[in-house]
């Protein structure tokens, strides 16, 4: 017999509020579930509307039940004897909240957490495409998702060659409002991450990274009502430095340089975090050692660190989650 496990708490970030409830409350009621879905109290309107389609299609009352708040409501859905599973997916400090207030309980828990993720480029690499796919990686939604590629370990010999037109790519990215079909990068999502944005600008700097571009804050016009920052590239970045270790999640790129795939993979798994990698290289044998010897839940070739594999589980190793 398969039986359902009961009450799924349901908690999820501000950066997909569609995508990530689908992907949790979807399955979980085609096993048999009930759910409690706590949305960011950040972008709750699209959780209401959320909700609202499935009433519309019919789902019974009291099947998907949605409470909103903050760090309250969380902590009492995660200790709550009635719920069996608790599914998380935010940063790794508060998973870990979540994971020792569900652990009295024996509940099943589920994390999906921060990433550091890299992209490493060889010499044999297309650089077109690498060119195509860091700018994606790095500053496609604004930098505002786990799997964004907020390293890029280049190898010497095609290093300075990339970074001169990486540099001239991102300056000339059109930074804007997101409903404008114009606009390339979108803002933070709130004053406090930008703070956090432009106070790991001022870290990179003092730690003897060079800024290539970026690091500002726009304003004027548009930028005045959100919180917009330019695409900021740092260059000379040595693995040990916070920005090339520490999730900043907004659109600022370190870039490191490697001698070797050995020494590439040794930078990548240097981390806390284990989400998501990739390789850009057209030698099979390249691939195959890269995707043996990351310790990533994802890894992509000649593409960027960010996509949606419908089919497969997504989480990943370290302090990401299980």
């Amino acid at each position: 017999m398969r039986q359902s496990m009961g009450v799924c708490a349901i908690i999820t970030p501000w950066n997909f509020p569609m995508a990530i409830p689908s992907w949790k409350i979807i399955p979980a009621l085609v096993c048999g579930n009930t759910v409690v879905f706590k949305p960011s109290e950040l972008t709750p309107l699209s959780a209401v509307n959320f909700v609202r389609v499935l009433e519309e299609a019919g789902l019974p009352p009291g099947v998907v039940n949605m409470v909103t708040g903050g760090p309250i409501i969380g902590e009492l859905l995660t200790t709550h004897q009635d719920v069996a599973v608790v599914s998380f997916t935010g940063s790794t400090a508060v998973g870990r909240l979540v994971n020792q207030n569900a652990a009295p309980y024996f509940k099943k828990v589920h994390l999906e957490m921060g990433g550091k993720n890299c992209i490493m480029i060889m010499d044999d690499a297309n650089l077109e495409l690498a060119l195509e796919g860091c700018l994606w990686g790095g500053f496609g939604t604004t930098g505002q998702r786990c799997t964004a590629a907020s390293r890029i370990i280049v190898h010497e010999r095609v290093h300075d060659r990339f970074v001169e037109q990486f540099v001239a790519r991102a300056t000339a990215l059109r930074v804007g409002n997101g409903l404008d079909p114009k606009s390339q990068v979108g803002p933070s999502v709130s004053d406090k991450q930008l703070a956090k944005v432009m106070s790991y600008v001022e870290i990179g700097q003092k730690e003897g990274a060079r800024l290539a571009c970026g690091g500002h804050r726009l304003t004027g016009d548009q930028f005045d009502k959100g919180y917009f920052h330019e695409p900021t590239v740092f260059v000379e970045v040595t693995p040990e430095m916070r920005i090339a270790q520490e999730e900043i999640f907004g659109p600022v790129v370190s870039v490191l340089k490697c001698r070797s795939l050995d020494e590439a993979i040794a930078i990548g798994n240097n981390v806390d975090y284990g989400l998501s990698a990739s390789l850009y290289t057209q030698d099979i044998n390249r691939a195959f050692q890269a995707m043996r010897e990351m310790y990533t839940g994802i890894f992509y070739i000649n593409a960027p660190t960010i996509g949606a594999e419908v089919p497969l589980p997504f989480g990943g190793t370290k302090n990401t989650g299980n």
